[in-house]
């Protein structure tokens, strides 16, 4: 594994470009495919369906709300001097980042009964814990990173055009690049691994294609039980799996057209906030409301859809 230390600071980093001001309308942009959605294709169609084109509302748990706080915590602890960046100050970030997302997002309040509410007061000290771990992962002081929560883009061969947000990004001053992912769930089995780099090597691609090299590490770090997953792709593994990408995205299209976004029964069914309308279940889905334009299809899979 390299070692944190060889990722020293890099205030650079591959620039997004920017369109300049202009009194004309926007385009619409074109439908992209996210990490997020492509899971959830794979997982069940008309789940997508139900996320993308439906856009039906989901009620988040404590437990993904919990890993929203602890992403934004983390963001916010590398905007502080290297020295500061102790356990003690992120512990300190919890709540004001929790009462921010709950005045910007005000459903958020149903999660518990009032500000008192004993489980709050749990809940904020399970996310305190949850950083504690981190800590002992990596010590955020020896490094700065090249972006956090940074927005990545690019086009394939095909077309098909990709956009997700990574976590953060580390480049060392050798021009090597590490790709990190904080999950706030526990490392899932050695049989689960290659779901968990799904979405890792769909960040790699597109820095593949940005950057022009493949990235030397992508590392998934489990806040849960203080566990690491680092993995070295390689360019031909990432071009096959631009492929998958793109026939991914060829089946979207062709249930999109047809509107046969077929259910997929899996143990995950019972965690999903749209059971009660799912055929599989007896329920009856809402009528198709047909395939969106790309406007309406543009969703990056912004984070907070953390692991549980």
């Amino acid at each position: 594994m390299t070692d944190t230390a060889e990722f020293q600071a890099s205030s650079e980093v591959q620039a997004q470009s920017s369109e300049p001001p202009s009194d004309e309308p926007r385009p619409r942009r074109r439908p992209a495919l996210s990490p997020s959605r492509a899971a959830d294709f794979k997982q069940c169609p008309l789940l997508y369906r139900f996320r993308a084109v439906d856009r039906l509302p989901e009620t988040p748990s404590r437990a993904q709300v919990r890993g929203t706080v602890v992403h934004a915590v983390l963001e916010r602890l590398f905007h502080l001097p290297a020295g500061e960046r102790l356990p003690a100050k992120a512990r300190e970030l919890v709540e004001p980042v929790w009462a921010e997302l709950s005045t910007t997002e005000p459903e958020l309040s149903t999660l518990f009964e009032s500000p008192d509410d004993p489980e709050l007061a749990r809940w904020l000290e399970s996310a305190g814990a949850l950083l504690d771990t981190y800590f002992t992962l990596e010590d955020p002081s020896r490094f700065e990173p090249a972006a956090c929560e940074q927005l990545v883009e690019t086009e394939t061969e095909s077309g098909l055009l990709l956009r997700g947000y990574v976590d953060r990004l580390d480049i060392a001053p050798t021009g090597q690049v590490r790709v990190i992912d904080y999950k706030t769930g526990a490392a899932p089995r050695q049989v689960a691994e290659a779901r968990a780099l799904f979405q890792m090597k769909f960040y790699a691609l597109v820095l593949l294609m940005t950057r022009g090299e493949v990235p030397t590490q992508l590392r998934l770090m489990y806040l849960a039980d203080g566990e690491a997953l680092t993995y070295r792709p390689d360019e031909p593994e990432l071009r096959r799996f631009e492929r998958t990408l793109d026939a991914i995205w060829t089946a979207i299209l062709r249930a999109g057209r047809s509107g046969d976004f077929r259910p997929n029964k899996s143990r995950l069914c019972d965690w999903c906030s749209h059971k009660p309308l799912c055929p599989a279940f007896g329920g009856t889905p809402p009528d198709y409301p047909g395939w969106p334009d790309p406007e309406a299809l543009n969703d990056p899979g912004k984070p907070g859809e953390s692991d549980i």
